[in-house]
């Protein structure tokens, strides 16, 4: 038996990094998918190597959070899980904040999760899992990504709050908060070794994270063995978040990522 047989799964922005390293491990467990995301060609192909379903969904949209939870209640009947990992970032310094991409990302990150997880929510009986997306940005702050950390923020109070409203309904919320993870964000990021360095360094586990690593704190959330955790969450960040400092960097660790 694997940990996830037989549960129906939706999973939002699944068509690359931490969501398809998801998708793929939720599928090895047994799980059955609906995966969505804006781009249609990845998450199409992705599903298709599965055997899962897709849908085109910009989770920004709620008509078409309607129709991607509309999709499991004929497919299925029901649902077992729901992991909000659709997420945007946007780059500007606090002069040049422009309104609508502040609520762009704010919609995306904070207003969908929510959305996503009252939909999902009556879809749900007892033993049904949420799992949102967080970062290490819900306490920490990165100057020129205002709506970014704040919707970090904001999901890290979603989990907490509608942890409690389902709790009398048998239904967990929780969140995963990565640090830096080896994605393709990640690799454009650290555009040169200072940069790299510069990740590293804030880092006392002298690495980046793997997608594989976060995907494994997903089954485990969405699975029988977290039963008694709720309005909790995880932080994966190869010890970030304890650092009051920034740590020497050796070659054999760079070489290491």
């Amino acid at each position: 038996m694997t940990r996830l047989d037989g549960k129906r799964a939706i999973i939002t922005g699944a068509a690359q990094g931490i969501g398809a390293a998801i998708a793929e491990r939720f599928a090895s467990e047994g799980a059955q998918l609906i995966l969505a995301d804006r781009n249609a060609d990845k998450v199409a192909a992705l599903a298709e190597r599965l055997g899962q379903l897709a849908l085109t969904v910009d989770v920004a949209d709620s008509a078409q959070l309607d129709a991607l939870f509309a999709l499991a209640a004929e497919s299925w009947g029901g649902l077992d899980i729901l992991v909000n990992n659709a997420g945007v970032t946007h780059a500007a310094t606090l002069d040049e904040l422009a309104e609508e991409d502040f609520d762009r990302v704010l919609a995306i990150n904070a207003r969908a999760p929510l959305l996503a997880t009252q939909r999902a929510a009556r879809l749900m009986e007892r033993g049904g899992a949420v799992i949102n997306m967080s970062s290490v940005n819900a306490r920490l702050a990165i100057p020129d990504q205002i709506p970014y950390v704040v919707s970090k923020g904001a999901l890290a109070q979603i989990t907490n709050v509608t942890a409690l409203a389902l709790a009398d309904r048998g239904i967990r919320v929780n969140a995963i908060g990565p640090g830096t993870i080896l994605t393709e964000m990640a690799l454009g990021i650290m555009s040169d070794d200072a940069a790299k360095q510069k990740i590293i360094s804030r880092t006392p586990m002298g690495r980046l994270g793997s997608v594989e690593e976060v995907a494994a704190i997903a089954v485990f959330l969405a699975s029988e063995e977290s039963s008694y955790i709720t309005g909790q969450t995880i932080y994966a960040d190869g010890g970030r978040l304890g650092l009051n400092y920034t740590v020497p960097v050796a070659e054999t660790r760079n070489d290491e990522t």
